[in-house]
C-alpha cells in the first residue's frame, strides 16, 4: 500500500521535474530518478545555495530525503516550501504521506484535508484523507473519504482495495467483495488474494 502511494506521489513529482529546465536541477533530478537519493540531496542543496526559496528545489530535496528514509529532513523541506507556496497540493500530499509514514496520523489528516480543499486536487488527496481516518479508527469518515477518491477517479484501484478491507473489518462482506472485485479488475496488487480470502 505504501509503495502505491509513493508511486502516485512520485508520478506527481516526476511531472514537476519535467517542467524544470535548469541543468543543475536536471543533474539532481537524474540522481533522484536513478535512485541515488544521497547524491540528489547534495545536488539540490548546492542549487539551493543560489536560491534558498526555490519551492521546486526544496520540494525535490524533500522527496529525496523521504525516499532515503530521512523523514525529519523531508518534513522540514516540505514545510519550508509550503510557507512559500501554501496552496501547493503536491507539497501538502507529500507532508500527509510523510506524517503517515511516521505514524502521526493526525497531521497526516490535517495536510490531506488541506490538499483536498484546493481546486483541482487529485483523487490522491481524498485517498490520503481516508487512509488517515482509517488509521485513526474513524471508519465512517474513512469510508466517505475513500468514496470521494473513487468519485474523483473511477480507476483508483487502491481506494477500492482499502475501502474493501475496511468494509471487511466492519463485517460488511457483500459490499467489501464488490470493492475488492473492482480493485482486482484494476489489477491492484493484493486485491485478487483478498477477494479469494474473503469472498469465495
Amino acid at each position: 500500500m505504501k509503495l502505491s502511494i509513493r508511486a502516485g506521489i512520485t508520478l506527481l513529482f516526476s511531472m514537476a521535474l519535467l517542467a524544470c529546465s535548469n541543468s543543475d536541477q536536471n543533474q539532481a533530478d537524474t540522481y533522484y530518478n536513478d535512485g541515488d537519493y544521497d547524491q540528489a540531496v547534495v545536488a539540490y542543496t548546492e542549487k539551493l545555495k543560489n536560491n534558498p526559496k526555490d519551492v521546486s528545489t526544496l520540494y525535490s530535496r524533500g522527496r529525496a530525503y523521504e525516499e532515503a528514509g530521512n523523514f525529519e529532513e523531508a518534513k522540514s523541506d516540505f514545510e519550508q516550501a509550503l510557507k512559500i507556496d501554501p496552496n501547493n497540493f503536491q507539497i501538502l500530499l507529500s507532508l500527509s504521506n510523510v506524517y503517515h509514514t511516521t505514524e502521526n496520523y493526525t497531521n497526516a489528516l490535517l495536510y490531506a484535508n488541506r490538499a483536498e480543499e484546493i481546486s483541482g486536487a487529485p483523487a490522491m488527496a481524498s485517498f490520503l484523507k481516508g487512509r488517515a481516518y482509517h488509521s485513526l479508527g474513524n471508519t465512517e469518515e474513512a469510508l466517505k473519504a475513500y468514496g470521494s477518491a473513487i468519485r474523483r477517479d473511477k480507476n483508483f484501484g487502491q481506494a477500492y482495495y482499502n475501502r474493501g478491507l475496511l468494509k471487511v473489518a466492519m463485517g460488511n462482506i457483500g459490499s467489501a467483495c464488490e470493492d475488492l472485485q473492482l480493485a482486482s479488475g484494476l489489477e491492484y496488487p493484493g486485491s485478487s488474494e483478498a477477494f479469494a480470502k474473503y469472498c469465495q
